[in-house]
């Protein structure tokens, strides 16, 4: 048999270092999935349970991984599907290709069954590259340039596949006028900024007093340098989310996660800073940078289209976070650790006191705190941690201890429900070696991580590491918009948007053959967390907590304590709920006196 447009595709993916792609199939891909048939192995298809899963596990493969993550899905409705997923890897900023089939050449433009145009719906998520593939002399090019691009620029790429190509004959374009001959390869180069930009950023560097420094996912691979650049200024150091693996967090100076979900001590470093150095970062709120004209500014970043855009840096930088540190390193003074330094320690030892306390208090049933609490300690070596978005990643941010080795990550610029799952299966794949906990809140949970259980049920037993488990904060509540809605709207909880059903996680966990665990007592909370991390079999571990222990900002403002206290007045229905325990703790600062 004669190699098909298909065979030549999935050879050349395998040349680019493509050894699993994640996806589902239809009439509109077939040919390439007889191709991966054919090839007996030397890619991996990853059957996810839908198409927007499929494109998360892409981005998530490649953040976990460093290397071009991979979907495919069929025609019509097959690609429209991936287009959540694919927006989560091009905010963040993750090198994915996303391979999509699409109606025979002959119909198209006649209206046919799942006929789209999917170059136009694919042009926003693939701005940096989508073509649709209309004879096999072009399909290695197509291949090439989306692989190159994908990879060199950090981004989404997309390929169209007509059905009828896939399955024709291969042959190589002709050495002729009006055909391209591509070849295969990248690798990063090294970017350095001018000495000249090194040593103005010094200067605004050396010359500052109260040195805080925010880092991100840039960084990821530049530990030891983020420690020498901050220890030479004695500088104390926030993180942005896709940067919490960054830094470990026994580190004194480090002041953890920024922003809404972050932490006082980061929140007080940015205010009261003289210099900031940004490091691979795209942290978007700019209120929690320092204000405008207090502080000098420096950026780092491979982007330089992300410069001086959340704050006006005096001197942008662009290149490698890693080399740029190591090339800037030798300029700097070494600063003593006077009361700036010894402030922010200070600072971080009072925060996880607090922390500790609040975990601590009681709840109804559980406090969502603690669950993330008891976990830190737990953690095995080289853990890969992943986050929802909602209230549980409030606790993800502060809660959680990074150590060494460790990696972690949720869906950062999109913020997007139901990636915790999918991003934990990617990273199985990633590393089959390294133990796997996700961290998911029971409304994503129901949205579709619950059908990605399903995946995992099919493929665990392949992971040389079992350990693989999902903590489901079941609280029967969209708890992160219920707390904005009393605190950014100020209108009490909206119980027809916001209460969800109560399902019994850990028994469909059993049902698919896994294990399921269910705690509604906060003394088996440590139990249940040593039992889930000595299991053989994957496991999802369902913890009752109460909705009213509140994901509150490190800094409430007086508008959002006014607009917290309107929001009870006008009656909210879990009013009793929000004001006692944990709650009334948090919130005593701005209602004295409220019993």
């Amino acid at each position: 048999m004669s190699q098909t447009v298909g065979d030549f595709l999935v050879q050349r993916l395998h040349r680019w270092d493509v050894r699993h792609i994640f996806g589902y199939p239809g009439d509109g891909i077939n040919g390439v999935f007889g191709a991966l048939n054919r090839a007996e192995g030397k890619i991996q298809f990853v059957q996810a349970r839908h198409e927007e899963m499929a494109a998360f596990m892409a981005s998530a493969y490649a953040k976990f991984s460093g290397k071009l993550g991979v979907c495919i899905a069929t025609s019509g409705p097959g690609a429209s599907h991936l287009i959540t997923g694919l927006y989560d890897a091009l905010l963040d900023h993750q090198p994915v290709l996303a391979i999509v089939g699409q109606q025979a050449r002959n119909a198209l433009g006649g209206q046919y069954q799942q006929e789209l145009d999917l170059v136009s719906m694919f042009k926003d998520v693939a701005s940096a590259y989508v073509a649709q593939a209309s004879s096999p002399g072009q399909v290695r090019h197509l291949i090439d340039r989306a692989a190159r691009i994908a990879l060199a620029r950090r981004t989404v790429t997309a390929i169209v596949l007509p059905n009828d190509l896939q399955d024709e004959p291969y042959e190589d374009p002709p050495h002729a006028h009006g055909t391209l001959r591509s070849g295969i390869g990248y690798t990063a180069p090294r970017i350095v900024p001018r000495d000249a930009d090194l040593d103005r950023a010094a200067e605004i560097l050396n010359s500052g007093k109260k040195v805080a420094m925010l880092v991100g996912a840039g960084a990821l691979g530049a530990t030891d340098e983020v420690i020498a650049v901050a220890d030479r200024l004695a500088a104390g150091c926030a993180k942005a989310l896709l940067g919490k693996a960054v830094l470990p967090d026994d580190l004194p100076w480090v002041t953890g996660s920024i922003g809404l979900l972050g932490t006082e001590p980061s929140y007080n470093l940015m205010m009261e800073c003289d210099t900031l150095l940004m490091v691979g970062s795209a942290f978007p709120y700019s209120e929690f940078l320092p204000v405008e004209g207090k502080a000098r500014g420096v950026q780092i970043d491979i982007d330089a289209s992300m410069l001086s855009i959340r704050f006006p840096m005096e001197v942008g930088l662009v290149g490698d976070s890693q080399e740029t540190l190591r090339a800037l390193l030798p300029r700097l003074h070494q600063k003593g650790a006077g009361d700036w330094r010894k402030a922010i320690e200070g600072n971080v030892r009072d925060w996880w006191k607090a922390l500790e306390d609040r975990a601590r208090q009681p709840a109804e049933p559980i406090n969502p705190q603690r669950v993330t609490w008891e976990l830190s300690p737990r953690l095995p070596e080289r853990a890969i941690i992943t986050s929802d978005s909602g209230s549980c990643a409030n606790w993800y941010a502060r809660d959680l201890k990074m150590r060494r080795g460790m990696k972690a990550s949720l869906s950062g610029g999109l913020a997007s429900m139901g990636a915790a799952v999918p991003y934990a299966i990617a990273a199985k794949y990633a590393h089959p070696d390294r133990p796997v906990i996700a961290l998911v809140g029971d409304g994503a949970m129901q949205m579709n991580n619950m059908a990605e259980l399903i995946t995992v049920a099919k493929y665990w037993r392949e992971w040389r590491d079992h350990r693989w488990i999902v903590c489901v904060f079941n609280n029967e509540d969209l708890n992160q918009v219920t707390w904005e809605q009393r605190i950014i709207n100020g209108d009490p909880k909206f119980e027809a948007s916001q209460n969800i059903p109560d399902v019994a996680y850990h028994r469909f966990a059993e049902l698919i053959g896994l294990r399921g665990i269910y705690v509604e007592d906060p003394k088996q909370i440590e139990a249940a967390w040593d039992q889930a991390l000595a299991s053989d079999t994957p496991v999802v571990l369902e913890v009752k907590t109460d909705p009213e222990v509140p994901p509150l900002p490190p800094h409430i403002t007086l508008k959002q304590a006014k607009n917290f206290m309107v929001a009870l007045a006008k009656g909210d229905p879990d009013e009793a709920g929000v004001i006692r325990g944990t709650a009334r703790q948090a919130l005593e600062t701005i209602l004295p006196g409220k019993h």
